[in-house]
């Protein structure tokens, strides 16, 4: 489980757990307007040439439009540090949550 004395080397499975495991799917969406400003997703390439609106792919998941991989800017983004995510291209490949091992109930 993942805390305040590991939370730097904890994997992402673990800082879900510890931070949305008990969430509703609801509330994880709520939840997304709270980190929205830490979110690259507004000046990445691929998102912009499709012109989605939506942010925050790592925790929403995949684009709606159908899209070219035109540069991702995840590994950059603060999102990405802070909750130890380790994929790419979000808004393609689907959510953190998706890509994981973990199952949504967890």
């Amino acid at each position: 489980m993942a805390d305040i004395e590991n939370w730097g080397d904890a994997t992402f499975e673990e800082k879900y757990r510890s931070l949305m495991g008990g969430m509703t799917p609801e509330a994880q969406k709520r939840s997304v307007e709270n980190v929205v400003h830490l979110c690259q997703c507004s000046k990445c390439p691929t998102r912009a040439a499709c012109g989605e609106e939506d942010l925050v792919f790592c925790i929403l998941g995949k684009m709606s439009h159908p899209a070219e991989q035109k540069g991702c800017l995840c590994s950059s983004c603060s999102l990405t540090k802070t909750m130890s995510l380790r994929w790419d291209y979000y808004c393609l490949r689907g959510s953190a949550l998706e890509l994981s091992d973990l199952k949504p109930s967890e």
